[in-house]
């Protein structure tokens, strides 16, 4: 059932990216708008047949905006990507990589080589004219992914992007991604490994075996904003954020360790439970499920 389930997976998601490749790549050569809402509506449809369930906490500041995540699988892609239109930076070698390569240019993907300074600088330039042309992207600070038990300390290099836009102040936005459930079950320590894509892993088995576990639970949490300018200091702002995403983490994986959570909008004065199905806007307003918890 599990290899059916994967196949059928994949061959839809193929379908549909065969479909829309010819109309991103327009939009993305002649600057559409389109460019940046097609890729948002893939990963929407891609969620919702990967089987994921995605809760925001906190919400986006509005552009100009440089997100800061952690790392811990390809999912994340996808739960990011399915919340409001952006585009990521990722390792160079990413861009030859079978079918994520692909992906990875269609959502507009700034690649680096970390291995040569001239190129981070060169990233650096191209991070900043995408964040103060209004994209919202999205760095993976930690430079790798894990085994998701523990967040790496934060690197500052491409932060400092966001001190590289003339005459504008940038917001920086620690963001958290935090797996909660897999098949109904909260995740602990033992179950994080098999979330997370790491090393080696060839992603087709990764990708099967995930698919064949059920549903997963995942949270979104934005943290505080940092309003970014020439004078300040990365490293702090990297320390900054990357504490942000610890905390954040620990909460998320607190709220969900095997207790019964209630769950309730964060609008609402009435606290009354609540799902959005419309995206998360560049101004922070609507979005994914939005909640507050009470213990």
């Amino acid at each position: 059932m599990s290899l059916a389930r994967t196949v059928l997976v994949a061959l839809v998601l193929g379908i549909l990216t065969l479909v829309l490749m010819p109309v991103q790549m327009l939009a993305t050569r002649f600057n559409w708008r389109l460019a940046a809402w097609l890729p948002y509506y893939w990963q929407r449809v891609a969620r919702w047949l990967v089987g994921l369930r995605v809760v925001v906490t906190g919400a986006p500041a509005p552009p100009p905006l440089l997100l800061t995540a952690n790392h811990i699988s390809w999912l994340d892609i996808t739960v990011l990507g399915s919340v409001m239109p952006l585009s990521f930076v990722a390792k160079a070698e990413v861009a030859g990589w079978p079918v994520l390569g692909t992906l990875a240019r269609l959502q507009r993907t700034i690649f680096i080589d970390r291995t040569k300074r001239l190129q981070t600088g060169e990233a650096t330039e191209a991070i900043a004219r995408r964040v103060g042309n209004g994209d919202i992207m999205v760095l993976f600070a930690e430079g790798t992914t894990g085994d998701g038990n523990r967040i790496l300390p934060f690197r500052s290099a491409l932060i400092g992007a966001a001190g590289a836009v003339a005459g504008k102040t940038i917001t920086v936005q620690p963001v958290a991604v935090t797996y909660t459930r897999i098949g109904g079950i909260p995740v602990g320590r033992a179950d994080r490994p098999g979330i997370a894509w790491y090393g080696e892993m060839p992603f087709v088995a990764h990708f099967s075996r995930l698919i064949g576990r059920g549903g997963i639970d995942a949270i979104v949490s934005f943290g505080d904003p940092i309003h970014f300018t020439p004078e300040t200091d990365r490293k702090k702002v990297a320390e900054t954020c990357y504490r942000s995403v610890r905390d954040m983490d620990e909460v998320a994986r607190a709220s969900y360790a095997g207790k019964r959570e209630r769950v309730f909008s964060q609008p609402a004065k009435d606290a009354k439970e609540t799902e959005d199905k419309t995206p998360v806007d560049q101004a922070g307003q609507g979005g994914e499920e939005i909640v507050n918890r009470a213990s």
